[in-house]
């Protein structure tokens, strides 16, 4: 008898997150003691021009050379996130076209729902309107003014509407903050360049304590620097942590596949690194990663599959606090070279 092992394809069959079974009920997640769960949100209903970023989630999960084993051990802390956690697909948040108002209370009832199911959300966008809906959908389980939101972005998103409209890929944070889901000290955010906010968003963010780390301090200062202090922000900010990722805090060379890129930014080695710092040294409840356009990728997917392994390290992240490597930068010795130390160099230093 033949045996049939395509399944183990990434690129065969159906296409959940790192080939994870499907839950479609909180009762499911429970029943399977699943700790993460990946949803999707395929909408772009509020961003600027035709994103194509409703084709996100689909080119997310839809993989790379890494087949559907659970042999995904990471090599630089030597940590495989599938030994330590369950991980499950929640499908797609329902879109209504047309519909945003519809839309966003769709996407507050299904991150909603992956929480009552006792699991760790992450949102794989869709544009970065979806954060409003999905973050306050975490700030309602865990108390509003108790979750704070590390963002790494170019832009701010903090305008306060787009053309008139409250709802864009511009304005979610501003509307977290307004709602009082998620106060503004408790943002701490990375990587924003170019030649927007203008003034009075800029002295909007003053006025409500956003801390923003803007690439000119990056350059000044060495990633490494910063991203230290983001990590204390973010444990001084709140009691639980949400992440989100839009894509486009990477420079375009790495990141060329979204709606809204911006020379200068991040490299993927460093969203990658700062990505699972976050989650093993502070923890997070939730996350998402957002702005990725399939039809304006290039090459191998190489966008989608930077957000693909940003999931990936947020859930190694994940794995290493739940066993207790939690010390600042930890890396495996034996993945550092022979005397080396284990601290990670950024091309402006340790």
């Amino acid at each position: 008898m033949r045996v049939n092992r395509s399944s183990e394809l990434e690129w065969s069959g159906v296409q959940t997150f790192m080939k994870a079974p499907v839950c479609l009920t909180p009762e499911d997640l429970r029943a399977g003691n699943v700790d993460v769960a990946v949803g999707g949100v395929p909408w772009d209903g509020t961003a600027s021009g035709l994103s194509g970023t409703r084709l996100g989630p689909r080119a997310i999960r839809q993989g790379d050379y890494i087949s559907g084993s659970r042999h995904i051990t990471h090599l630089g802390v030597r940590v495989n996130p599938l030994d330590h956690l369950v991980l499950a697909d929640y499908g797609d948040a329902e879109v209504l076209i047309g519909d945003v108002e519809g839309t966003y209370e769709n996407v507050r009832a299904f991150v909603a729902e992956i929480l009552a199911g006792g699991a760790i959300p992450i949102i794989l966008g869709g544009d970065h309107g979806v954060t409003w809906p999905a973050a306050t959908a975490v700030a309602d389980a865990y108390g509003h003014g108790k979750v704070g939101i590390v963002h790494f972005d170019a832009h701010a998103d903090t305008a306060p509407d787009m053309q008139g409209s409250l709802y864009g890929h511009g304005t979610p944070m501003r509307r977290l903050i307004e709602s009082g889901a998620v106060p503004g000290r408790n943002f701490v955010q990375v990587g924003l360049r170019g030649y927007w906010p203008e003034p009075p968003v800029l002295e909007w963010m003053e006025s409500h304590e956003l801390r923003t780390h803007f690439m000119a301090e990056i350059h000044l200062d060495g990633f490494g620097a910063v991203l230290e202090r983001a990590v204390d922000e973010a444990l001084d900010s709140a009691d639980h942590l949400y992440i989100s990722l839009d894509v486009d805090v990477a420079d375009p060379a790495y990141a060329p596949g979204t709606g809204t890129p911006e020379p200068g930014g991040l490299t993927s080695a460093e969203v990658l690194w700062a990505i699972r710092r976050l989650a093993a040294e502070v923890g997070m409840v939730g996350m998402d990663v957002v702005e990725v356009s399939p039809p304006y990728d290039v090459g191998p997917d190489i966008t989608a599959l930077l957000a693909r392994r940003a999931v990936m390290e947020a859930l190694t992240g994940t794995a290493m606090r739940r066993i207790g490597l939690t010390e600042p930068d930890y890396l495996d010795p034996r993945s550092t070279g022979p005397g080396e130390s284990r601290t990670y160099r950024t091309p402006e230093g340790p």
